[in-house]
């Protein structure tokens, strides 16, 4: 069982054919050096989360007789040595939908066909996938809304199925416990800081929709993304807990399920390019300076640079923030989208391709059901409304009355004007 975005042995589909099958089950995981040798940050959390749980899990494996073969290199190289050293008559895996991943589940997939190898692969990490959920014609849909009122009718018919893979562990393959590779071993230093719990209260989820755009507050959101990215919680559980407290929160987890969908209809969108092709006509200001005060947060604009502040320091950022310094990034520094797609990337503890993706498109005016590119965000309004009392921009830039602090890169109103004419000339082709 090739373990990547599923990290947990309880509802995991994969897992639970494997273990349904007649063979002893191995649990492996790949630090995969193709990933891992291009971060530049060598304090990544990521990496440091992951080794933390698998670190977890590796006690639960040694309490059924068994354990993790954890290795550092490329998949290819490790299966070479892992049908060396074992009689291997399958691999079981979750689907993932990422440019690299469908590469390097097409390669191993080859090669293990030439070994006689069996490679089964199986739906985990999303609720519907690919193209499961589609017009009537068989088109994929664009716009979220009729998407997720087909996504809905779609689950009242099949509903949410279960893989109580926890129930079968004693199919695990039996060994004495092999040691992990350590994080410096594979060049990372561990920060040793907390990450947010796999759990989520009932009340958080049933006030989500009150309290979710409200940044100053610790749980108003349920800080579950790096949970759903690395999958150490089942979008399954999470699903069946979130349909009866909150048609809000199970909205966010069907934006999730759209956004897979949009990554894997439209490869143009893997490819870098805007969802919207005219978009790639805009002439964007890209002025290095200035995009590296937004990234410090020191743009000027409080709430911009709370929450570029707090990415930098934690690796999260509020739902409601994102959208505030990825529409300034996009429209009142006119600097490219994907820019700010990049810098979220590498810092981000939830990165998902997808999301991420979707998410600045959707700022930028470019994606599919996008906020129109007249929409401009003012970020002084936006923190007069979701942060009226300054508790998220006290926390984040103390400095924010005081005269050292920056004044606002550029007004509001001359942004907007400069947008609106810089977009309309290049939708309209001139």
């Amino acid at each position: 069982m090739w373990f990547r975005r599923d990290l947990r042995l309880f509802d995991n589909a994969a897992l639970y054919a494997a273990l349904s099958g007649d063979e002893p089950v191995l649990p492996v995981f790949i630090f995969d050096r193709q990933i891992l040798d291009l971060l530049e940050n060598k304090s990544d959390r990521r990496v440091e989360f992951i080794h933390r749980t698998l670190s977890e899990i590796q006690q639960q494996l040694i309490k059924k007789g068994s354990s993790w073969e954890v290795y550092y290199g490329t998949p290819l190289d490790v299966f070479t040595k892992l049908i060396a050293k074992y009689k291997v008559a399958a691999v079981y895996t979750n689907h993932d939908y990422e440019p690299y991943a469908i590469e390097r589940d097409e390669a191993i997939g080859s090669f293990l066909q030439k070994k006689g190898i069996a490679f089964h692969t199986f739906k985990d990490q999303v609720i519907f996938e690919k193209s499961e959920v589609v017009k009537d014609d068989g088109l994929p849909y664009t716009v979220f809304t009729p998407y997720a009122n087909k996504w809905r009718a779609k689950l009242e018919v099949t509903g949410i199925p279960s893989f109580p893979s926890e129930k079968k562990l004693q199919h695990l393959f039996q060994q004495a416990p092999v040691a992990l590779p350590t994080l410096q071993s594979m060049g990372f230093e561990p920060a040793g800081d907390p990450f947010p719990p796999a759990t989520a209260a009932d009340a958080v989820i049933q006030h989500y929709k009150e309290k979710r755009d409200i940044p100053a507050l610790p749980n108003g959101t349920s800080h579950l993304g790096v949970h759903l990215r690395f999958g150490t919680i089942s979008i399954r559980q999470l699903a069946s807990k979130a349909r009866p407290l909150s048609a809000t929160y199970l909205n966010e987890l069907i934006w999730r399920d759209f956004y897979q969908m949009i990554l894997f209809q439209f490869p143009r969108v893997r490819r870098g390019e805007a969802f919207k092709k005219a978009y790639d006509a805009i002439p964007w200001r890209n002025r290095e300076d200035e995009f590296q005060r937004w990234c410090a947060g020191t743009t000027g604009y409080p709430i911009v640079d709370a929450g570029m502040r707090q990415l930098n320091a934690t690796g999260y950022m509020h739902n409601r923030v994102r959208m505030i310094v990825a529409s300034f990034l996009a429209k009142h520094l006119l600097i490219d989208w994907r820019w700010g797609e990049a810098y979220f990337a590498t810092h981000l503890l939830d990165f998902d391709l997808a999301a991420n993706n979707g998410g600045w498109q959707w700022a930028a005016g470019s994606g599919c059901d996008a906020a129109p590119y007249f929409r401009v965000f003012n970020p002084t309004l936006q923190a007069q409304k979701f942060d009226p009392k300054q508790a998220y921009i006290r926390q984040w830039v103390p400095e924010w009355q005081e005269l050292t602090y920056p004044q606002p890169m550029v007004p509001h109103d001359v942004a907007r004007k400069r947008a609106l004419e810089v977009y309309g000339k290049a939708l309209k082709g001139e």
